[in-house]
């Protein structure tokens, strides 16, 4: 009768693919999970989540962007992405109206509380680069092989 060790070398050796530790799925899901927890104190100081602080990012860059448009940048559907900005909201941070052009249209603008929260937040992303211990060309190479990826799996 074989031994427990002997069958896990077998195992290990007739399906190496199978091996948590050889998938780069679970690389990627544990980094995530990682700078997730990273961005959380950080975020809390600002009373964002870290889905809130990304939908946020785009909407200091685009004031006024329609709902659909935000949706698309951040890769989230309307049923994820509308309790999100209800929350954002009732925070004080933006305010959602319809288009004067179309009214099926829903646009999302800053309020001041909204612009307040950029100036506060202008310190996350060089306390993460900090934590990260990574040189920015190796940040931004990670990047670019991310973006690349998610390119080559949404065909």
């Amino acid at each position: 009768m074989a031994s427990s060790v002997e069958k896990r070398n077998d195992n290990q050796a007739e399906a190496p693919q199978l091996l948590l530790k050889n998938q780069v799925c679970f690389s990627l899901y544990s980094a995530s999970n990682a700078m997730i927890r990273a961005y959380r104190p950080l975020l809390n100081a600002l009373d964002l989540t870290y889905p809130q602080y990304l939908a946020m990012m785009v909407i200091w860059e685009k004031d006024g962007i329609n709902v659909k448009d935000l949706g698309h940048d951040l890769h989230l559907d309307s049923g994820t992405l509308t309790p999100l900005l209800k929350r954002l909201e009732s925070k004080g941070f933006i305010d959602r109206k319809r288009s004067s052009e179309d009214e099926r249209i829903r646009l999302v603008f800053l309020t001041e509380q909204g612009h307040a929260l950029k100036e506060k937040a202008r310190s996350v992303p060089g306390a993460i680069f900090c934590k990260s211990q990574l040189e920015r060309e190796e940040l931004q190479q990670l990047k670019a092989t991310c973006e690349r990826l998610l390119a080559n799996l949404e065909l």
